[in-house]
């Protein structure tokens, strides 16, 4: 195989030498992204190093076979015709694999550069942080931003920067990102607390999470109504909470139900409705929840995820719930994951607050009413400066 290193400044002009010097044959065998800095290496400039080969393999030209005159010229014509049609079809499938094989080669180089995007874009300096910021999951276009407001900050000083220096940069966009979305736990303003959420997040344990403080903390008066009547087992976990802080507990299995429940706990401070875990990315699980729960102004709604899900399920979840007015988030499993950035892509994306995080299955002590400070002190927790 014949092999050669081309560069270019970009890719269009590599493939161009490549066609050129090696045929249309040419495989794409590694491709790179070269920078050279300038400036005291906070500008860089890129160009692209591309290995190809080549197979020269020499044809010998085919040899036409003599006539067999003893067969009529009308089966030389059906044969040439015939012969015509089959030239067309591999001229086709070899048009098609030759396509194939650059759509392929283009996907190869593709995939480099999306690798090293982030090293061409920024300064040295900065890449052991961005990647921190990659560690903890945040959204491309979160990274994409801070790393800019990092360069921006940065980009006239010349010693070395701090990790503290940078945190500092970074806690206040998110800040700015976060200004009008309300940080916090109950407010006791409502008197209907709807819990909702897919299944397997942990609700149920939430809910007694959430109900015990209200009692233990606030000295309120608490009740609980569940519509999870899809498991015997949630119902009976539900019981035994309630049975705990001597608090009264209705089931309701239809909207009639349901009113009716509200009506006999109405003495109460405080209601806690315990809705079922379904697959919420279904819309006509939410509607079917529209039609049982009257979600007005006497009840706040919260929307409980768990981090260890992959965060664009999540986003469906969340999209599904649009029409129902959901103003804060619950994470649970905070203590099965090793990053947290999750909580802040779905809060700026989606304008929503957050309410409690939970990091254990002890009722009441695993439940947290956070902050921004808290927040903070968790995305950067085991960083050192």
């Amino acid at each position: 195989m014949k092999m050669k290193k081309y560069n270019a400044p970009s890719i269009a002009e590599a493939m161009k030498l490549i066609r050129a010097d090696l045929g249309e044959d040419a495989v794409i065998l590694n491709s790179k992204v070269v920078t050279t800095k300038k400036y005291f290496g906070l500008v860089k400039q890129k160009s692209f190093e591309v290995v190809a080969g080549v197979d020269r393999v020499e044809k010998k030209p085919p040899v036409s076979p003599l006539p067999d005159f003893s067969v009529p010229a009308s089966s030389y014509r059906e044969a040439a015709a015939t012969s015509s049609v089959t030239e067309h079809e591999k001229v086709d499938t070899q048009m098609n694999e030759e396509l194939k094989k650059e759509i392929a080669d283009l996907k190869s180089i593709m995939q480099s550069l999306q690798r090293h995007s982030i090293q061409s874009q920024y300064p040295d300096e900065l890449l052991p942080f961005i990647d921190f910021l990659k560690r903890q999951e945040l959204s491309k276009e979160l990274i994409t931003a801070i790393s800019d407001e990092l360069f921006q900050h940065f980009k006239n000083k010349n010693e070395e920067i701090a990790f503290g220096e940078m945190q500092v940069v970074t806690e206040a966009y998110l800040r700015d990102q976060l200004k009008d979305v309300e940080i916090g736990g109950l407010t006791y303003d409502k008197k209907y607390i709807n819990i909702l959420g897919p299944t397997g997040v942990g609700k149920t344990t939430t809910i007694a999470k959430m109900a015990a403080r209200s009692v233990l903390e606030k000295k309120k008066k608490i009740g609980f109504i569940t519509t999870d009547t899809y498991r015997i087992a949630a119902i009976e976990q539900l019981k035994t909470y309630a049975g705990l802080l001597q608090a009264p507990i209705e089931i309701a299995y239809n909207a009639e139900d349901y009113k009716h429940a509200l009506e006999k706990l109405d003495y109460l401070d405080v209601i806690f409705i315990d809705t079922a875990g379904r697959n919420y990315r279904e819309a006509k699980y939410v509607e079917d929840l529209q039609h049982l729960i009257d979600f007005n102004a006497q009840a706040e709604s919260f929307l409980v995820l768990s981090l260890t899900a992959k965060e664009r399920d999540l986003e469906s979840v969340v999209e599904q719930f649009e029409e129902i007015p959901i103003k804060k988030f619950i994470f649970t499993k905070l203590d099965e994951t090793n990053s947290i950035g999750t909580i802040f892509n779905l809060m700026i994306k989606y304008k929503k607050g957050l309410a409690y995080y939970t990091n254990g299955q002890e009722v009441p002590e695993d439940i947290e009413q956070p902050d921004l400070e808290k927040l903070f002190e968790l995305f950067f927790q085991g960083e050192v400066e």
